[in-house]
Parts: C-alpha cells; structure tokens; sequence
C-alpha cells in the first residue's frame, strides 16, 4: 500500500492534515514509528478542536480499514491498526471503538 491510499483513509473526503504525512511515514517505516510517536503527539495537541476531531476519525478509520481487509493483507492490516491504536491511546487516552475511557484528558480538548 503506498502513500496515496494511506492518506486517501487517513483524510476521508477532506484535505490531509500536516500531521497525516508522519502517521503515513510510520505506517511506511514501522521501524521509525516509535522515534516518530512523540513528534506525532506533540504537532496533535497543537490542533484547533475540529482538527483533533478529524485526527480521530482519520485514526479511527485505519482501524477500520484494517479490519476491513485483515484477510486482504494481514501484514499491512496488523501494522495499521498497531500504529493507529498506539496514536490514539497516546493523544487521546483511549480508544474510542474499544469502548475504553480516557485515562486522562489531553490539552487538545479531549
């Protein structure tokens, strides 16, 4: 799966956030994701309230993406998921398909 299609799911029907490119960077280089995690985090939390919105349901729709197609490509489907669940555990405190409650709120409004 290349960059198109990532930030394709990532950003829905609206233009890509800037924090869009280093989600699809981690998701290229899994290798990077955890030197990535923190600068990911802390370009998140300066968001205004409809941009944490939209980084939610474009992580939100990676999982669903992946769940979609687990059998298509367990792989990229695995690596997904895992980098969209650790992101929003990370910013959010949670996960909002998982039913779990934040653990704590995130300055971004949350």
């Amino acid at each position: 799966m290349g960059n198109t299609a990532y930030i394709s799911i990532i950003s829905g029907n609206e233009e890509p956030l800037p924090v869009f490119a280093s989600i699809v960077r981690s998701l290229e280089h899994l290798e990077e994701f955890p030197f990535l995690v923190e600068p990911i985090y802390r370009e998140a939390v300066q968001l205004n309230e409809v941009q944490t919105d939209r980084l939610r349901f474009g992580l939100i729709r990676l999982q669903l993406y992946a769940d979609i197609h687990r059998y298509d490509d367990m792989e990229t489907a695995q690596k997904m998921k895992y980098v969209a669940q650790v992101l929003e555990r990370v910013i959010f405190g949670g996960l909002l398909l998982e039913g779990e409650e934040p653990v704590e709120k995130c300055s971004c409004g949350y």
